[in-house]
């Protein structure tokens, strides 16, 4: 009986474990765990601990296995949130406004955090990041050139190592870009003028962030927002 115990409090320490590197953005959406075999080392436990660890988070849906290829993180914790809220979102161009305004004050402390937090890896990332967004912007991709926004946005969320911001950032905020478009092609296509600030918003966003100055980093992140939806409310249309 204590034996059992003792194996359930395992389990349920391995499963705190792999869900924390859930929330904190080790495993994005599509990862694939390591094998049972390097989970067991790295936690200290047997591999059929992690197998059952993996097999409840799999009955809740966060993961799930592919014969022959492994076991994978799912979308689950990302559209829990959002939808189906952000497709009536969609169907509301009137709250858009609404939208831009959660991102100031999200993305704000994200860009603040990201700035005080982020690892050497991490402004490497959002530096290469940066590079892909003015080569997109060089070649006149558009479609590329907001891939390479939203990629940027979402790096910086993580490099915030808050759980919450990037909870919110990938849940919220990743779904209603899949149903507006308040980060895609809309404002660039409204003109180069546009693009070019955007670029340099970005550029400016990225400095401060890379060379440590929070409150620099969120001023950036604000006037960035500030900026998308003076012309929202310009133009009609989404980001």
């Amino acid at each position: 009986m204590r034996e059992r115990a003792h194996a359930r409090s395992r389990v349920e320490a391995t499963m705190r474990r792999l869900e924390t590197s859930l929330l904190d953005g080790t495993w994005g959406v599509g990862a694939r765990l390591p094998a049972e075999r390097v989970l067991a080392e790295q936690y200290g436990v047997a591999r059929n601990t992690v197998r059952e660890a993996i097999q409840q988070l799999a009955a809740r849906g966060l993961l799930a296995s592919r014969r022959g290829a492994g076991v994978f993180v799912t979308d689950r914790l990302r559209t829990g949130v959002a939808s189906p809220w952000g497709e009536l979102v969609s169907d509301h161009p009137a709250l858009r406004d609404d939208i831009l305004e959660f991102r100031r004050v999200l993305e704000g402390a994200t860009a603040y955090f990201a700035a005080m937090r982020a690892t050497k890896a991490e402004v490497k990332a959002i530096e290469a990041l940066m590079r892909a967004l003015e080569a997109a912007r060089r070649a006149d991709d558009k479609a590329a050139e907001a891939a390479a926004d939203a990629k940027l946005h979402e790096a910086i969320a993580k490099a915030s190592h808050n759980t919450m911001f990037l909870h919110l950032h990938a849940s919220v905020l990743g779904v209603l870009r899949e149903h507006i478009t308040i980060n895609g092609t809309g404002l660039r296509e409204q003109g180069d003028d546009e693009s070019a600030v955007l670029l340099q918003q970005h550029r400016t966003l990225c400095d401060a962030i890379c060379s440590r100055r929070p409150e620099e980093a969120r001023t950036a992140m604000q006037t960035h927002i500030d900026f998308v939806r003076g012309k929202v409310s310009e133009h009609g249309s989404g980001r």
